[in-house]
């Protein structure tokens, strides 16, 4: 190996990024399981959203002039389910804010003070309005950090005031953190209102109480299915529906959304496994024809080792120890090389890639497999070499 070293680097070349492959993928499917549970863990897997129409409701109704509806007095019911830790309305809507010179369109939450409670929102700076604002509609408004750099750059916010649609809120609270949330906005860029004061001033629905849907949450440790049996029960009996008439809306079950997204990316990660293995597979494939050539090119240095007493199986272990040596080395480059790009990666900010002692653990094992499987069959063929055939080859 030595004396070969232009050979012996080229060899391990197909192992170096086979093991790298397989190493940095395997940490990339790891990683992008452990960053969707962490956003699925933001969102809250226990939670439950329902919104108005069903699969075939909406239809059906409508042909009777009862479109289907949610309200605020739905969600007061369904806050007093045992099965539940508390339902919350919301109104939301797309407006024009502005403060001074500066304008932007955003969406628009009003919500109630449960809906914190719910969400696990946090406040850096100020208070959630409290129940008596809600009842008064106060004009409050609790904004994310995105809105108070984008208004209110490098100033205190609180106590000053947003107009929305022209109607002025005074800011009572910053919210904490930022994330995608289940409606695909950004907390950081929320903007909440009372629900009470989206309906007085902002939102404009056919009939007074109704809201756009309803978040509520089970209760820790609960079965979740029992939450959603009541729910059914309680809205299906408030609605009025009869035994065979459909829903007259929906419920979406957050933690069926959380199992899906497991399943597909564990199916993911699977899959670039495997993609990394082939890779791996490749480069035993060009071990066993370099080790091939190299039995061809030292007959009679096995020849002459046979010759002064050495046995079959002393030769096979050279061969497969040298294969088996040449994975390895590859091995340990390609787990450098990996852990390099997994490196660069997360220094972009945009995803986080770590190398785990698993991923480097199936590496090494599995480039010790591919230089024993394909190393076996070029030691065999030097092993059953005959001396007397070798010493008189030249």
């Amino acid at each position: 190996m030595m004396a070969n070293r232009l050979r012996t680097l080229l060899t391990m070349l197909g192992i170096i990024i086979g093991i790298t492959s397989v190493v940095l993928l395997l940490a990339v499917g790891d990683s992008m399981k452990r960053f969707i549970a962490k956003e699925l863990e933001q969102l809250g897997t226990n939670m439950l959203f329902i919104s108005p129409g069903g699969d075939r409701a909406q239809q059906q109704r409508m042909r009777t002039g009862a479109a289907p509806a949610l309200t605020m007095a739905d969600a007061a019911a369904l806050n007093e389910l045992p099965s539940l830790a508390g339902a919350a309305p919301v109104l939301q809507g797309g407006f024009n804010l502005a403060v001074g010179n500066e304008s932007a369109s955003k969406t628009v939450h009003g919500v109630s003070t449960a809906m914190f409670k719910i969400r696990g929102w946090k406040i850096d700076q100020g208070n959630v309005f409290s129940d008596a604002d809600v009842r008064a509609a106060a004009r409050m408004v609790v904004i994310g950090h995105k809105i108070a750099d984008q208004f209110f750059y490098k100033t205190d916010p609180l106590g000053k005031y947003i107009r929305i649609e022209n109607v002025s809120f005074q800011v009572v609270g910053v919210l904490y953190g930022e994330g995608k949330q289940v409606d695909g906005g950004d907390l950081a860029d929320y903007v909440l209102v009372p629900i009470t004061a989206a309906a007085a001033n902002l939102v404009r629905l056919p009939f007074p109480g109704n809201v756009h849907y309803v978040v509520a949450q089970g209760k820790s440790g609960g079965n979740l299915q029992d939450a959603i049996q009541d729910i059914n029960e309680t809205l299906r009996d408030r609605h009025h529906i009869k035994y065979e008439q459909p829903d007259d809306f929906r419920i979406d079950n957050l933690a069926s959304f959380a199992e899906t997204a497991q399943k597909i990316s564990t199916g993911l990660a699977a899959l670039l496994g495997l993609i990394g293995a082939i890779s791996l597979i490749v480069g035993g494939i060009g071990i066993m024809n370099i080790m091939l050539v190299s039995v061809t090119e030292r007959t009679r240095e096995i020849g002459i080792r046979m010759a002064i007493g050495a046995k079959p199986r002393d030769v096979l272990w050279q061969f497969l120890t040298e294969a088996v040596v040449i994975c390895l080395v590859g091995g340990l480059f390609g787990i450098v090389l990996a852990s390099g790009a997994a490196a660069a990666i997360t220094a972009t900010g945009k995803f986080d890639v770590f190398i785990t002692l698993q991923a480097v653990v199936v590496a090494c094992g599995f480039s010790s497999l591919v230089g024993v499987f394909f190393g076996f069959y070029p030691a065999r063929r030097a092993s059953r070499l005959l001396p007397v055939d070798c010493l008189r080859y030249e």
